[in-house]
């Protein structure tokens, strides 16, 4: 092969190779994001309360059935979730928050307006807590049973259509009640 042929099938191949990468990624579902948490009980914590700073919460806290939301101001998703968050916690289902890598006055405001649908919120602004249970993004929520086991991951916005058949479901089968 000649040099002037061989200079050019290597920019050919690796074009080739980055458009299958690029193709897989398109055909890919980014809410089916791995977790090895599932299964395991949530990691070892010790954070402050949002609402009360000097309250320390642990994992022994996180028994459930319960919903552990990953949560954020600056999360435009997490706005979108809300309203349906409030609605959920209006029909008794148990929602701890993690308020992740936020500022504390401004998750505070928040919530004054748009309601508070947890029963407490964990305060992760350096997100420790995020990294070792391996959060992607905000928004993230995890069904945690009554051992406190995390049972399934949910990557993204929570609407009332996945509530309903794919949530719920799941949350039934923790022994989770309305």
């Amino acid at each position: 092969m000649s040099r002037s042929k061989l200079l050019f099938s290597i920019p050919f191949i690796a074009f080739v190779v980055l458009g299958y990468f690029f193709l897989e990624a398109l055909n890919s579902d980014p809410s089916l994001l791995p977790s090895t948490r599932i299964d395991q009980r949530v990691p070892a914590y010790s954070l402050p309360g949002l609402e009360d700073p000097a309250q320390l919460l642990t994992e022994r806290q996180l028994k459930g059935p319960l919903l552990l939301n990953v949560w954020a101001t600056w999360c435009p998703s997490c706005q979108v979730e809300h309203p349906v968050l409030n609605e959920l916690a209006k029909n008794g289902i148990t929602i701890v928050g993690l308020n992740y890598k936020d500022v504390r006055q401004a998750a505070l405001k928040y919530l004054e307006i748009h309601g508070n649908p947890f029963k407490y919120n964990i305060y992760d602004e350096g997100g420790d807590l995020g990294l070792d249970l391996g959060v992607y993004g905000a928004p993230e929520t995890y069904l945690i049973d009554a051992d406190g086991v995390i049972r399934y991951r949910h990557v993204g916005v929570i609407t009332p259509q996945n509530w309903r058949e794919l949530l719920w479901p799941k949350w039934q089968e923790m022994g989770g009640k309305p």
